[in-house]
Order: structure tokens, then C-alpha cells, then sequence
């Protein structure tokens, strides 16, 4: 799959011809479906991991009385973990690391009284594990999509993501009714564990993307470029504001709506997530590919993955009914798909021959700021007894990373210089 063409264009030119180009092409794409389809189960598979706890957090508070700062501590251990690792692990690794956390996680609940300290613990391993993830998607992405399908092919494998979070939500409230709050951490912790072996046993080997360490001049160098820092902080918001969301949303609408049937809520917003990731992503290339500026592409993707988002997020600090909750929500979570199109992608289009470093920067920087914003939230649940602050500060995050986004964003490469330097540096080599 990862065979250079121009590599087999140097080893064997009598072989140049258009059966032979077409063949190799067939072969490349048939892996790559491959791929594709095996990159979007797991991210499923890393989302119904990693909303485990905030599914289960109600049952296991009660269960070990914690308070609502104990619950902000849990479930923001996750992102400190995440924030540690950038992209150098390979996916096998991470995959059988969560899934040995996650079998675990029940065991070391019951250990003994401190159990704050062990699910804390616990959850920042599981971000550790977690933490190659999407840098390899962004690195692989940059390095063998071209520019005009990028938005929906990343939006194609991130949806995994939402049913992933779909089924944590529905099935795993089923589990959580019917056999306690452990059966849902075993079943995922199995399921991974089964997609980690696939992984080793069926794909190609030697997928680790290279390229991913920046020297300091390097990373000086970025950061001096306004599109850059923009994006990143625009990454940084719209990361921390849905992790608020992963985290908080079942805990939201058990207190607030106790007698509401709970698949609902923890179904419907992702359900309409998947559709809308695939829709933003298609629309996003189809702009592109008719002649639209990358740069204006990009910016209405995130005007309406955190501004027009924002606006349904707002009217949850009143008073609402649970069908108008779930409304609000649901259209929420759906428009905030569309920073796949938007920011996510944003990194391939600046810095194609380091995405992955930079992505894995973005998302440690996103994942602390998640850890801030989501253990700052229980903080004032706590404090406040109310959810209207949380969906306050959520908006103002929003509206802040979309207007710097919007003002300083830039889709122009910036890069071209070192990768012309290396191509030189490596093909010199060679004579």
C-alpha cells in the first residue's frame, strides 16, 4: 500500500505502461479500502473505550460516592494521559494497551477506598494508550491522499468515532440495566483485543509513518506563521469543548431528566452525528474540487462546527423540556462533525510533510485544555448546582477559537521549503 510509484518507475521503466499503472493502482486501492474499513472500526472500537466511564460515571459515583469534582477528576484523567504521547506508537500497541485498561478498569474500582486516585490513574493510561490514534490517521492522510478528498476520507474513518460513541450509548446502557456497569468494560475490552489481533495478523507491516520529530528550529519556524497557531488554537477549543460534552452529557441529562428512557439520550445526538460527518466531509471536497478557495472552505466548515453549533448549545442553560434537550443536542454534536472539513483537515493542507507531528501537537494541546475545561467543569457543577455555566463556557471557548480561527486561518503550504530541502538532502545522498 505504500509502494512509491515513481520508486517502481525507477527499478523497472521497460514496465511503465498503462495495464501495468492501472493494475498497480487496483492493488493500492483494493488495500487501502482495507485500511480504511479496519482504521474506521477502530476508531469505533476507541470511542466505545473511551466513553465507557463517562456512560457508566452516574452508577459508579453513586456506587463509590463520588462528588461531581471526584467525576470531573475521572473523567478528565483521560485527557491529561492523552496529552503525554504523541503519534510514535503503532497501532497494535495501542489498541491492546487500551484494551487490557479498559478489562481492568472494573477490577481496580473494587481494589480498595481509593477509588478516585485508581479510576484517575486508570483513565490516564488510557489516553496514554490512545494518544497514536488520529496523528497516524493525519500523517497517512497527508502523505497519500491528494488535496481534493482529503475532508471525506478523514470524515469517512473519524465517523467511526460517533458509532463508536453510538454504541457505548445505546448498547451500553442495555448492559448497564440489565448486567451492571462492569459488563460494558469487558465486552469492549474483548472486542479490542480482537481488533488489535486482526490488525497484527492481516494487514501489511511497516506502517509506522516517519517524519514525525521536528527539530526546534522547525517547530520555531511554524509557530511564527499566524494560519498555524490559528489552527491550532481553533483545534484546541473545538477539542476541549466536545471532550466537555463526551463527559458530561450522560451525567447532564440523568439529573436533569431522572425518569427519561436513557438509550435516547445516549443515542439519538450520535446517531445523527455518523450522517452528517460523511455530508460535511463530502461537502467540503465537492467546494474544493469546483473551485472554491481552500482557505474559504475550510473556514465555513468550522463556522458551522463551532459557531452554528454554539447556538444550540446556548438554550440548554434555560429551561428545557427532554425532547427539546435531546433536539438541542443532537443538532449540536451533528454540526460539530464538520471540523472534519474544517480544522482536522486543516494540517495536511499547511504541513503535509509533518502532519503527523503537528496533529499529535494539536491534539496534546487539545487534550489538555480538555482536561482543564472538563475538570473546571465539575468544579462548578459542584459549586453552582446548575448546568448553565458549563454550557456558557462552552460557547465562549467556541466563539473564541472560531473568531481567531476565522481572522488568522490560512490553507497556504508552509513547509515547501524544508521538504524541497529534504527531497535534496536525500536524493544528494545517493551520488
Amino acid at each position: 500500500i505504500f509502494i512509491k510509484r515513481n520508486k517502481l518507475a525507477a527499478s523497472c521503466p521497460s514496465l511503465i505502461s498503462f495495464k501495468v499503472v492501472v493494475v498497480c493502482l487496483c492493488f493500492y486501492r483494493s488495500l487501502a479500502r482495507k485500511w480504511i474499513l479496519m482504521l474506521f472500526m477502530g476508531t469505533c472500537l476507541l470511542y466505545c473505550a473511551r466513553m465507557a466511564m463517562p456512560v457508566c460515571a452516574v452508577s459508579m459515583a453513586a456506587a463509590f460516592h463520588w462528588s461531581k469534582i471526584d467525576s470531573g477528576l475521572v473523567l478528565g484523567g483521560f485527557f491529561w494521559g492523552f496529552d503525554v504521547v504523541g503519534g510514535e506508537r503503532v497501532l497494535f500497541f495501542s489498541a491492546s494497551s487500551w484494551a487490557l485498561i479498559t478489562a481492568g478498569t472494573p477490577l481496580l474500582a473494587h481494589l480498595g477506598s481509593h477509588t478516585v486516585a485508581l479510576m484517575t490513574v486508570a483513565r490516564f493510561l488510557m489516553g496514554l494508550s490512545q494518544g497514536v490514534f488520529f496523528p497516524s490517521l493525519a500523517s497517512l492522510c497527508s502523505q497519500r491522499v491528494v488535496e481534493g478528498e482529503r475532508g471525506f476520507l478523514m470524515s469517512s474513518m473519524q465517523s467511526g468515532t460517533h458509532l463508536g460513541t453510538l454504541l457505548a450509548g445505546g448498547l451500553g446502557t442495555l448492559m448497564l440495566d440489565y448486567y451492571g456497569w462492569e459488563s460494558m468494560f469487558y465486552i469492549i475490552s474483548i472486542l479490542s483485543a480482537l481488533w488489535a489481533l486482526i490488525v497484527w495478523q492481516c494487514l501489511p507491516k511497516g506502517t509506522a509513518v516517519s517524519g514525525w520529530s521536528l527539530s526546534r528550529t522547525r517547530w520555531l519556524s511554524l509557530f511564527k506563521k499566524p494560519p498555524v497557531w490559528a489552527m491550532v488554537f481553533a483545534h484546541m477549543c473545538v477539542c476541549s469543548t466536545s471532550y466537555t460534552l463526551l463527559s458530561w452529557l450522560p451525567t447532564y441529562f440523568k439529573e436533569s431528566f431522572p425518569h427519561a428512557t436513557g438509550w435516547v439520550y445516549n443515542v439519538v445526538p450520535w446517531l445523527t452525528a455518523i450522517p452528517s460527518a460523511l455530508g460535511g466531509g463530502y461537502v467540503s471536497d465537492f467546494l474544493i474540487n469546483r473551485g472554491y478557495g481552500v482557505a474559504s472552505v475550510r473556514k465555513i466548515m468550522q463556522f458551522f462546527a463551532m459557531g452554528a453549533s454554539s447556538m444550540f448549545i446556548l438554550p440548554l442553560s434555560g429551561v428545557v423540556t427532554f425532547p427539546s434537550a435531546v433536539t438541542y443536542i443532537s443538532a449540536a454534536v451533528a454540526l460539530s462533525t464538520f471540523t472534519s472539513g474544517g480544522v482536522s483537515v486543516n494540517v495536511q493542507d499547511l504541513t503535509p510533510s509533518c502532519a503527523g507531528a503537528l496533529f499529535g501537537f494539536m491534539n496534546m494541546m487539545g487534550a489538555f485544555m480538555g482536561l482543564v475545561l472538563v475538570s473546571v467543569s465539575g468544579y462548578l457543577i459542584e459549586v453552582t448546582h446548575s448546568w448553565a455555566t458549563v454550557f456558557a463556557l462552552i460557547t465562549l471557548v467556541n466563539s473564541t477559537g472560531l473568531g481567531i480561527f476565522l481572522i488568522f486561518g490560512g490553507a497556504h503550504r508552509v513547509d515547501k521549503v524544508w521538504a524541497q530541502r529534504d527531497y535534496f538532502n536525500i536524493h544528494c545522498s545517493h551520488y
